[in-house]
């Protein structure tokens, strides 16, 4: 098999653990906080920048591949790694989130989901074994099963009806798949905010016997409390010699929450995106560099932090950067927020490491202002 985990130690003050994801590509330490690049690329950064930073695992997006260049195009420049020059390991989502936030522009049935490109309104079709397809000839190392993400708020029939389908639909990724040495293949629980659809899908999912487990459909507009909620019921029904994903979370206090439940992978383009809007993430809070307040401020922009921006340049500078319009501001504001965030996930893996995780969470937690 491709992916392998193996469970090093779990926390005597919550249900958090470390581990090690061995994968084609190299050996993950978990809890793992992984940069998305969704186009290929972990944007305004190079592949060796975000190695520096500490980064063990990115996220690349089949949609969005699968749209442009094409997959068969990164096949035949020898896949993702090569394509991109990352040499680490890789996981590529399956698409499905993103094709069902076309809302009008797709049609959901029991063979795939039909939809037109958001790019030049082409019309496509994605099956679970079209994923899966996309994903082989992507080469990752991890790839996801098709599913479809229910919104929130849905009703119990509507979100009943996904969760069933997207069982079905990962069986059909199963089968599709062949080339189990070379590529990990995670199932992916859905059930909404409700505890018996969660219950049903992981208890299905498991007995496919999935070398990985994520947890979809959460993060998605409800309540952080019932986020923890779902997380607090679902996590204990998957099994413990597997690792286990909470997709798209990567605010600091949902990557302590996800942590703490027992998940060991997370991931989010969060820290990138509010980095090219001017925002960054310090050990004080959330800082908007861009404002004119910073404007004679020559601190850097987290003076606890010893990234290359944080070391080398102030908050005047990048402020002046984003003024003008000079794209080493989002540079440089990426780098900071990716290494604030891979920085906290090994903060934390030491923390349990000590026995001391919700002590640690409590001073963080003080520090950044959260209640």
């Amino acid at each position: 098999m491709a992916i392998k985990f193996e469970l090093i130690k779990e926390a005597k003050d919550s249900k958090a653990r470390l581990g090690k994801l061995y994968t084609p590509h190299g050996v993950i330490e978990t809890p793992i906080f992984m940069p998305v690049g969704t186009r290929a690329t972990v944007k305004a950064m190079t592949p060796e920048e975000v190695k520096d930073l500490g980064a063990q695992i990115i996220l690349s997006n089949t949609y969005h591949l699968y749209l442009k260049p094409g997959h068969e195009l990164v096949r035949e420049a020898g896949g993702l790694h090569r394509f991109m020059n990352w040499n680490g390991p890789i996981l590529t989502d399956s698409g499905g989130f993103q094709v069902f936030s076309l809302g009008a522009l797709r049609k959901i049935t029991e063979e795939g989901v039909e939809f037109r490109s958001h790019i030049d309104g082409s019309k496509h079709f994605i099956s679970p074994e079209k994923s899966i397809e996309i994903q082989n000839a992507l080469g990752s190392d991890i790839m996801m099963c098709f599913d479809e993400c229910a919104p929130y708020p849905a009703s119990y029939e509507y979100v009943k009806h996904s969760m069933e389908r997207t069982t079905r639909w990962a069986q059909r990724c199963k089968e599709y798949h062949q080339d189990w040495d070379k590529q990990g293949l995670f199932g992916i629980v859905q059930g909404g905010m409700y505890k018996d659809l969660r219950k049903k899908s992981a208890e299905d999912l498991v007995a496919m016997d999935f070398p990985g487990y994520a947890i979809g459909g959460l993060s998605v507009g409800e309540p952080k409390e019932l986020m923890c909620e779902m997380l607090d019921f679902t996590t204990p029904l998957l099994p413990k010699d597997k690792p286990r994903y909470n997709m798209g979370v990567g605010t600091p206090d949902y990557l302590f929450e996800s942590v703490i439940r027992g998940i060991d992978m997370a991931d989010c383009v969060f820290p990138t995106r509010i980095a090219r809007n001017g925002t960054v993430l310090t050990s004080r809070g959330r800082l908007v560099v861009r404002n004119a307040k910073y404007a004679k401020d020559f601190s850097p922009m987290d003076p606890e932090c010893d990234c290359y921006a944080c070391t080398n340049y102030s908050r005047a500078y990048i402020r002046h950067l984003f003024n003008v319009d000079e794209i080493l501001g989002a540079r440089l504001a990426t780098i900071h927020n990716l290494y604030f965030l891979i920085k906290l996930m090994e903060n934390i893996r030491k923390a349990i490491k000590e026995d001391r995780l919700l002590e640690y969470k409590e001073e963080f937690y003080e520090k950044y202002g959260y209640k």
